[in-house]
């Protein structure tokens, strides 16, 4: 019996089972090199680490924060009136559900608070990057360091506080009564429970987003800070000149923090203990926090105190950051260490 010739590929040579080798003389599978990591950035330029930065992404991006910070109003109105209805609440002239002074200041602390994932997810969607690089250089809020700027920052926010309300108003007096125990203690526990995430939600969208959407144009972190605080001071109302001058000041003070400490940790703790001081301290008045008063309306007389206050805080995060080593450039990857 003739035996069947072999076709011409059956040879095998000696490494053709080799790893990774599953026909014969096929070359070992070539990976494409990896990317070199990204060179440490400043807060500000945060927009530029994963490479995929086009000069249209910050403007597409802050038009999906806008619609999305009118689509969380809308939503937190749709709930009002749907609780509203099913609660039995009457109705105003316009025909919406009257909610009261504290309700409806709460309502409008939570559409504030909706904005952090909308920033969120405009920096994953229209930037491409994680959402955590607004947060700080290390991909996530250092809780360690927010709270060491928060037992910092208590003394000083709430000694000038104090010395704030020992001033005469410029303006007059207004009779100031006692909201009594119910309506004190109802608004004192919706300004703990819902401050917090209104005040960090504007430091994500100001001292974050904006601050990152012009950084990814400027290289110099003073352009990237100036306008940030110009709309934080108009999102505010114009007020008087000297408030809206001294939430001008706020802002830079907040702006520069964010990108000498790098991240929002001192900026939020900043504005979180001033916002619970405040209105907290509103609770306790008859109608203080259904007024439409804002700090842009802050008399000249406090103005300087809490100049006096930015400034203390300021150089005193400065001192105990250095100190501590709090990173201030990174590649926007989470660290195992605060």
């Amino acid at each position: 019996m003739t035996p069947k010739p072999s076709p011409p590929y059956a040879y095998v040579p000696p490494d053709a089972h080799a790893p990774h080798s599953p026909y014969p003389y096929a070359p070992y599978p070539q990976h494409a090199p990896e990317p070199p990591p990204p060179l440490p950035l400043p807060y500000h330029r945060l927009a530029l680490i994963t490479g995929h930065h086009h000069w249209w992404r910050p403007l597409a991006g802050t038009a999906l924060v806008l619609a999305g910070a009118m689509a969380a109003v809308l939503l937190v109105m749709l709930g009002a009136e749907i609780a509203g209805a099913l609660l039995d609440w009457p109705v105003d002239g316009d025909g919406f559900r009257v909610w009261g002074g504290v309700a409806e200041t709460g309502l409008a602390l939570l559409s504030l608070a909706a904005l952090t994932p909308v920033v969120f997810l405009a920096a994953r969607w229209a930037q491409r990057r994680p959402a955590g690089t607004l947060s700080s250089v290390t991909g996530r809020l250092r809780r360690r360091w927010l709270g060491r700027c928060l037992a910092l920052g208590l003394p000083l926010v709430a000694g000038s506080f104090g010395i704030m309300t020992l001033l005469p108003d410029p303006g007059g007096t207004d009779e100031v009564a006692w909201a009594g125990p119910q309506d004190f203690l109802l608004g004192l526990a919706m300004v703990c429970a819902l401050v917090p995430f209104q005040a960090a939600a504007e430091e994500y969208a100001f001292r974050g987003w904006l601050t990152q959407a012009v950084g990814a144009w400027f290289r110099s972190p003073w352009v990237a800070i100036a306008p940030q605080a110009l709309l934080f001071a108009a999102a505010h109302g114009w007020g008087t000149p000297w408030g809206f001058a001294d939430l001008v000041v706020f802002g830079v003070v907040a702006g520069v923090l964010t990108v000498r400490t790098g991240g929002l940790e001192a900026a939020i703790g900043l504005h979180v203990l001033n916002n619970l001081l405040s209105m907290g301290v509103s609770a306790a008045i008859a109608g203080a926090l259904a007024s439409e008063e804002t700090a842009a309306d802050m008399p000249w007389t406090a103005v300087g105190v809490d100049l006096v206050m930015l400034c203390g805080y300021t150089v005193l995060i400065l001192r105990v950051a250095g100190r501590r080593g709090i990173e201030a450039m990174g590649v926007g990857a989470p660290r195992t260490r605060t």
